[in-house]
């Protein structure tokens, strides 16, 4: 097996979630870590010393240890860095959302389409078993035509106060739901329609709800609640429901199986996107990061998730923004709804 080797840019939680994770993908390897930041990168290369530290993501595209880059910066820095790595020929996996705008999106797409390296934006929920098991039963027809689709990815307080000084929680969160449903239809919707609220004096709202209008044959409902009571014993109170014709489904993703209770409560733990187990990261991540190790390897463009849906993602909450802030539905463009 040709071993694929990998530099992180951005060094935060996630992306050490993501270097943890690398070192249990067969076939992988953890060449060279990066952070802007001086004190995190001298954390993070105590915690990854096989794995050169470099302080500028252009030393991470100069370095010829380097096959195929992961960027997990904040959100609004993904494309200048997304753009650059392209153009040095290097496969990129880009953490969504995929860009800060839809125009940085369609931008994006054309110097993916000119580089040599394949891009791929980390839908994780694409690789939640869940997911796919859902998404297979409406390919089969077993719940005939959707007519109605709510979904709900809900956080408590404190991982949501981190948050919303950062992401708002439609863009953040309500993507995940909003680029399921468009897979589980098969096109983008007509029209959106988005509310945000504040309750606390972040930079963006606590919590942000949105209806997808698919033309006249369904409606899909998003909620987004960022300020849940840090009491709740979820790690994330997630579920989507799919009505058809002929059946419905559901992907509960609130309950992980294992609840834990000590002195301060009822705690569960995730044990499907990125948990340790023997002492490596498993889970939904680490196939993600294999599937596109082995795009890489075999030279193969990743179909799972496509760059043209993880950019329609974007401009579908992008819109909803924009429908909450000016208080009407916004119709979507013709170009969004063909990707």
């Amino acid at each position: 097996m040709n071993i694929i080797r990998w530099g992180i840019i951005g060094l935060g939680r996630f992306g050490t979630i993501h270097a943890e994770t690398l070192q249990s993908v067969p076939g992988s390897e953890l060449s060279v870590i990066c952070n802007h930041n001086d004190h995190r990168l001298r954390q993070a290369a105590a915690h990854f010393p096989d794995a050169a530290a470099v302080g500028h993501y252009t030393d991470v595209l100069n370095s010829k240890d380097v096959d195929v880059i992961s960027i997990t910066t904040h959100w609004q820095q993904h494309y200048e860095i997304a753009v650059a790595a392209l153009k040095a020929g290097k496969h990129v996996f880009l953490e969504k959302p995929m860009a800060a705008t839809g125009d940085q999106c369609r931008r994006l797409l054309e110097v993916a389409g000119a580089s040599p390296g394949y891009l791929m934006v980390g839908h994780i929920c694409r690789f939640d078993p869940r997911v796919t098991l859902a998404q297979q039963a409406i390919v089969e027809g077993r719940i005939g035509r959707i007519v109605s689709m709510h979904a709900k990815r809900n956080l408590p307080k404190a991982p949501g106060d981190i948050r919303l000084d950062k992401i708002s929680p439609l863009m953040g969160d309500g993507i995940h739901d909003a680029d399921l449903m468009m897979w589980f239809m098969g096109r983008a919707p007509s029209r959106v329609y988005a509310r945000n609220v504040r309750s606390n004096n972040f930079k963006y709202p606590d919590l942000g709800w949105a209806m997808l209008e698919f033309d006249d044959a369904a409606v899909g409902v998003i909620e987004t609640n960022w300020c849940l009571p840090e009491t709740v014993p979820t790690v994330i109170d997630a579920r989507l429901e799919v009505v058809g014709t002929d059946g419905t489904l559901t992907i509960d993703c609130s309950q992980t199986g294992f609840t834990l209770v000590d002195a301060s409560g009822p705690r569960m733990s995730d044990t499907v996107y990125w948990p340790q187990q023997h002492g490596q990261r498993v889970g939904a991540l680490a196939t993600e990061l294999a599937y596109f190790a082995d795009c890489v390897r075999q030279l193969t463009a990743p179909t799972v998730i496509t760059v043209a849906e993880a950019a329609r993602a974007v401009s579908v909450m992008e819109a909803a923004e924009e429908s909450a802030n000016i208080g009407r539905p916004v119709e979507l463009s013709k170009e969004t709804a063909s990707w």
